[in-house]
């Protein structure tokens, strides 16, 4: 396969020819296919269906609690010590609550916005223009929520190891900065893991930036979602953090919602123990208590064996990511007009076109019967200036439709570019 640039232009419309009787088929097929969203597919919440064996009855938690009833706010003691074993952090820094990580960063960040996490009258809100650090491409609900709330975004490029650092320490220099989302490792969708140099980098943010209420939101959603073991490590920044002075300026949230079955899961976060306690006190204000039963049944069912549950799911994923980076691979390598992230773990690839194609390439996807991400989506307010970013989402669809799927896609990709190069001639 040739270079595209390197094709004649006798050869260019050649092979737009080809491509649009290629496309035309597709699109007569009347197909319906899915890469929208990163969700577990039917065989992945399968490996979870022992959960509910696990209670047989005895609904006591080890330290005497009658989970059925009300009571333990920050949840029952083996269910925060699963939580710290997926966030790497001790037991004693972890709540246990809902069944929803973004449950816990809304509540955290409206938290911060309207009474703060210190209990010495900082907020957010208080005045000026709060904004936060978005690291791009992102994930898509961060910017809604952070939009929701009222706060700004200020993007930032993220790097094959974490938010460009030196883009970080000149934008902090702005007291109406007042934090970064991150998703650590495996980030969210372009699959890299913050270096160590970087998560120490981060956890000393707060004691650099002009804004006293700067906070770090630790997004470690795909902590466990590896592909091979033993698992890629990652930097512990609650612990550097307190190293640096600033642990109380760090949230980190996570959940089992990948794990195990995605509606009915376990939702963390974790934070230093002053902080916790103004987070136990807005949770005691709306409920008695989380669901304890869920959390009980949670911890029997993966206590002890965390891992081996993750290498279950790993055995289903492994072959779908293999299969899109050797479509990609194989019809878009050579032809130098996409790049695109190989993850070790989690739930996405993250491609990039020639600048001003994504949007076309998502067009032309449609109205051939295949719904992706929508372009613009992994950046704050669908706004991706050079229009190039596309998330792509493996995990829900059979092998058998990812791979239509992806000959679909690529099709896509080539059709647009070669559309542009030609009207360049």
């Amino acid at each position: 396969m040739t270079r595209l640039t390197d094709l004649t232009t006798d050869a260019l419309k050649a092979l737009a020819g080809d491509l649009e009787r290629e496309y035309g088929l597709y699109r007569g097929n009347r197909l319906a296919l899915d890469l929208t969203r990163g969700k577990p597919a039917a065989d992945q919440l399968d490996l979870s269906n022992g959960l509910d064996d696990t209670i047989g009855g005895n609904y006591i938690a080890s330290d005497g609690t009658d989970t059925r009833n009300y009571g333990q706010i920050r949840g029952i003691p083996e269910a925060r010590a699963l939580g710290a074993e997926i966030m790497g952090v001790p037991a004693a820094n972890v709540i246990c609550w809902g069944n929803s990580s973004l449950a816990l960063m809304y509540l955290c960040v409206e938290l911060l916005m309207t009474d703060g996490i210190w209990g010495d009258g900082r907020r957010w809100g208080a005045g000026g223009a709060p904004k936060v650090l978005t690291p791009v491409p992102g994930y898509d609900r961060h910017f809604t929520l952070s939009d929701r709330l009222g706060l700004g975004m200020v993007n930032v490029p993220i790097t094959d190891h974490g938010p460009d650092l030196h883009a970080v320490r000149e934008l902090v220099s702005d007291p109406d900065i007042k934090g970064i989302w991150c998703v650590p490792k495996y980030s969210n969708p372009t699959g890299c893991i913050y270096s160590d140099a970087t998560v120490a980098a981060i956890a000393e943010l707060p004691s650099v930036a002009a804004a006293d209420d700067f906070v770090v939101l630790w997004d470690n959603a795909y902590a466990v979602h590896d592909f091979s073991f033993p698992r890629q490590p990652l930097a512990d920044v609650l612990a550097l953090a307190g190293a640096a002075g600033t642990a109380d300026h760090v949230l980190i949230f996570s959940s089992t919602s990948k794990i195990t079955h995605a509606s009915a899961g376990l939702g963390f976060v974790a934070a230093s123990p002053a902080v916790l306690n103004v987070i136990e006190a807005r949770l005691n204000v709306s409920s008695v208590g989380p669901d304890k039963v869920s959390q009980l049944r949670h911890a029997r069912f993966l206590g002890g064996r965390l891992e081996a549950h993750m290498a279950g799911h790993a055995a289903l994923l492994r072959p779908k990511f293999e299969l899109v980076e050797n479509v990609l691979s194989r019809e878009l390598g050579e032809l130098d007009i996409a790049t695109w992230s190989k993850p070790e773990g989690g739930y996405f690839v993250s491609l990039d076109t020639r600048p001003g194609l994504a949007g076309e390439v998502g067009r032309l996807a449609k109205e051939a019967g295949l719904a992706i991400t929508p372009p613009g989506a992994t950046f704050p307010y669908g706004n991706d200036q050079e229009d190039r970013n596309l998330r792509i989402a493996p995990t829900f669809a059979s092998l058998d439709d990812l791979k239509t799927a992806m000959e679909v896609f690529v099709l896509c990709v080539k059709l647009a570019t070669v559309r542009k190069e030609l009207s360049h001639r």
